[in-house]
C-alpha cells in the first residue's frame, strides 16, 4: 500500500510540470476509431478530457462516427461506397450522416461531459456551425475530375465562436458536417477537420485518438516510432510505410503543424488514459510529430 501511494505521488509530481506548462493552452482532440463503438471506453476518454479542463488546459473536441454511419445506412438498405478512401455522399447519405453525427454522437459526447459536471457545447450544422467548406473533387487518370457528392474540404473555421466558448470554460464539441458558402451542407473527413481547426486556432497541440499505438515502421510493437519530424514523415510516405488509413491522420498532422501548432500526437484510444499518458508524462505512449 505504501509503495502504491508513493508511486501515485511520483506520477503527480511528474505531471505537475506539464500541467503548469500547458495552463490555458488550447488542445484539439480528435475522437474517432473503434472507441466510438464502445460507450464505456468513450466515457473514459471524455473523463480524461474533463481532467485536462479541470487542470487549466482548454480542450476542443472534433469527433468522427464513420462506423455508426455505415450501420445506419445498412439499416436503411444502403451500402456505403468509397472513392479513393472518401465516402461517396449523396442526399440520403448526407441526411443519415448528419443525423448520426449530430443528434446521436455529438449529443452523447456533450451529455457525458455535462454529466461529469463540466460544460460541453455542441457545434454543428443544426445549431451553431463551426466549420465551413467547399465541394471536394478527386483527381483520376489524365487529371479527370471525380465527383464524390456532398463531400467537403474545410475553407474556414469560426475561430471567434470557439475561442469565446473556451474563454467561458466550455468544451466545444465539433461534428464534421460543414456549411458551404450558399448555406448547404457537406460531409467532411473528421481528421481533416481536426487538422484545420487546430491550425486556425493556433492550438498548442493536436491529439489524434485512433486505433493504433502510433506510427510503426513494421508490424510488431517494437517498431513504434515515438518521435518524428515533418521530413521523416514525408520519407515514410514516399517509402510506402505510411499508407491507407494512416494517411488522413498524417495529412491532418502536417496541416496543423504548417498552421502553427507546436506538436501533434497520435495515440491509441483503446489504452486506458492514453491521452493523459501522452501529454503528462516524459515517455508518452504514442507518436509525436513536430515540424523539424
Amino acid at each position: 500500500m505504501m509503495q502504491e501511494a508513493i508511486h501515485k505521488a511520483d506520477v503527480l509530481i511528474e505531471a505537475h510540470q506539464y500541467i503548469r506548462q500547458f495552463e490555458n493552452a488550447v488542445v484539439v482532440v480528435k475522437v474517432g476509431g473503434s472507441i466510438m463503438d464502445d460507450p464505456e471506453a468513450l466515457k473514459g476518454l471524455l473523463k480524461d478530457i474533463c481532467f485536462m479542463d479541470a487542470v487549466g488546459m482548454r480542450p476542443v473536441i472534433v469527433h468522427g462516427g464513420g462506423k455508426a454511419i455505415n450501420q445506419a445506412m445498412a439499416a436503411e438498405g444502403l451500402e456505403a461506397q468509397f472513392v479513393q478512401g472518401r465516402r461517396y455522399t449523396d442526399d440520403r447519405t448526407l441526411t443519415i450522416a448528419e443525423h448520426v453525427l449530430v443528434t446521436e454522437v455529438n449529443k452523447f459526447i456533450v451529455d457525458q461531459i455535462n454529466a461529469f459536471e463540466h460544460k460541453g457545447m455542441g457545434l454543428h450544422s443544426l445549431a451553431s456551425c463551426a466549420i465551413f467548406a467547399r465541394r471536394m473533387f478527386l483527381r483520376g487518370e489524365n487529371d479527370r475530375k471525380i465527383d464524390i457528392g456532398f463531400v467537403g474540404e474545410v475553407t474556414d473555421v469560426n475561430v471567434g465562436l470557439i475561442k469565446a466558448l473556451v474563454e467561458a470554460e466550455y468544451i466545444p464539441v465539433i461534428a464534421p458536417i460543414a456549411r458551404d458558402s450558399a448555406g448547404g451542407k457537406l460531409n467532411v473527413n473528421a481528421d481533416s477537420a481536426a487538422g484545420q481547426v487546430a491550425a486556425k486556432l493556433k492550438a498548442e497541440k493536436l491529439v489524434l485518438v485512433s486505433d493504433t499505438h502510433g506510427i510503426r515502421t513494421g508490424e510488431s510493437d517494437d517498431t513504434l516510432v515515438s518521435h518524428l519530424t515533418q521530413a521523416q514523415i514525408q520519407k515514410l510516405i514516399d517509402d510506402g510505410i505510411i499508407s491507407a488509413g494512416m494517411l488522413p491522420k498524417v495529412d491532418a498532422a502536417l496541416t496543423a503543424l504548417t498552421g502553427g501548432v507546436s506538436k501533434v500526437h497520435i495515440v491509441d484510444g483503446r489504452i486506458p488514459h492514453s491521452l493523459l499518458l501522452e501529454i503528462f508524462s516524459r515517455e508518452g505512449i504514442g507518436t509525436e510529430i513536430v515540424i523539424d
